[in-house]
């Protein structure tokens, strides 16, 4: 076949065109890849936190993030969380002490008091004021526990979002690798005359296009450095080296059932509302034994009585349907993972063989534009699909009180 122009410029050509085939499609970044792998067990790989400075030697000397450790330093230094129990420890003292002259009442103070009344009074302040002390101890202590199941599941949220910051990052940085192949191509073909300027120009407006994502992009991963390092409780200017961990598991082995089973046994806000059903019924108790449930004050301490019944009912409601909501969540977000990486290989075969015919000329620079913005945006879209299925899983493990 006979070409319009020299075997040397023809080779120009031919090497842009082999290494528009080669990087074509793309590859996953090293943590990208970590979910692409949706039915092996959880893996550990390495991903490097300061994409700006992975060259400089100091990198080395960054310290290691893994999620358990995310989680343990949260659960030390979160002010939120260093705050509640401050919280809980001073209600505790004020429990004691408003406590302690009731409890050095004896029983025979409480029977010499005249009148019903008095009686009732004396007793609940000795035996209510005792059981409400240590009742609301117990609860001063699960509403720590509480806070602290809510940032174990920010901290872990903060630290998948990192690792999704990061991954973006890698993608676009070699989104801009394909458009600046892109423009090398472009312009040797306009060199020999087989493309037009405008082609160049594209390709141009491409990088440029890639130049500002991938600017955005770092920002993006410095800001949630940061909203981790906050979260944390630690310097907010604190670098990490990610270790990226993949709670992709099996799929669920329980059932919809088993699961809200499991959850009214564990979560800590069962506990609270029984304690507060056991309050309602010593006063009930008390009242029966030292006056008479037909009073005013007896039909009052029965209907809390009846008041607490309905609020378990209520927190039984209010659990079964979070962790419901949750179960679907993580199903639905195993199965987008599977279903998005279907479309990003499909872009990537529709980048590839838009490029070859580019490179035959029955295509022009910005239908491969397109066809790479597509690509981009399909391997984004997968890379948030692993984001939310591990957010998924830390959500249902939360709904279920663990």
């Amino acid at each position: 076949m006979n070409f319009p122009y020299s075997n040397k410029k023809w080779m120009s050509i031919s090497l842009a065109a082999v290494l528009t085939t080669a990087i074509g499609a793309g590859t996953l970044t090293a943590s990208a890849n970590t979910g692409t792998e949706a039915a092996k067990p959880a893996q550990t790989q390495t991903v490097a936190a300061d994409t700006s400075n992975t060259a400089k030697p100091e990198s080395a000397a960054v310290e290691e993030l893994t999620l358990e450790k995310a989680i343990a330093q949260a659960l030390q230094t979160n002010n939120t969380l260093l705050n509640a129990r401050l919280d809980a420890k001073n209600a505790d003292i004020n429990e004691t002490l408003s406590s302690m002259s009731a409890a050095n009442m004896s029983k025979d103070m409480i029977d010499s008091l005249e009148g019903i009344k008095e009686q009732l009074n004396a007793a609940k302040s000795k035996y209510v004021g005792t059981a409400q002390a240590e009742i609301n101890k117990k609860l001063n202590a699960l509403a720590v526990k509480a806070t602290e199941s809510k940032i174990r599941l920010g901290a872990q949220n903060a630290y998948y979002n990192l690792i999704f910051a990061q991954d973006d990052y890698e993608l676009k940085k070699q989104s801009l690798t394909r458009a600046e192949t892109q423009l090398k191509v472009a312009k040797a073909a306009f060199d020999v005359g087989t493309k037009a300027k405008t082609d160049v120009l594209q390709a141009e407006m491409g990088v440029a296009g890639a130049k500002a994502a991938l600017t955005s992009a770092a920002n993006a991963v410095e800001v949630a450095r940061m909203d981790l390092n906050d979260f944390l409780g630690v310097d907010l200017n604190k670098k990490w080296k990610i270790v990226s961990n993949n709670k992709q598991v099996a799929p669920i082995s329980l059932t919809l059932e088993q699961a809200q089973a499991e959850a009214l046994t564990k979560r800590v806000e069962m506990t609270k509302v029984q304690e507060e059903l056991n309050l309602a019924e010593l006063n009930v108790k008390l009242i029966e034994e030292y006056s008479a449930l037909s009073t005013l004050q007896g039909r009052q301490a029965r209907n809390n009585v009846e008041k607490a019944k309905m609020a378990i009912e209520e927190q039984k409601r209010a659990i079964s349907k979070e962790v419901a909501q949750a179960y679907l969540n993580l199903n639905a977000a195993k199965e987008a993972i599977a279903f998005q990486k279907i479309a990003k290989d499909s872009a990537a075969e529709s980048y590839r063989l838009t490029n070859l015919r580019f490179e035959n000329g029955l295509a022009t620079t910005l239908e491969v534009i397109q066809a790479e913005e597509e690509l981009s945006n399909r391997e984004n879209q997968y890379q948030k699909a692993i984001l939310n299925y591990n957010l998924a899983v830390v959500n249902f493990e939360t709904a279920l009180g663990n």
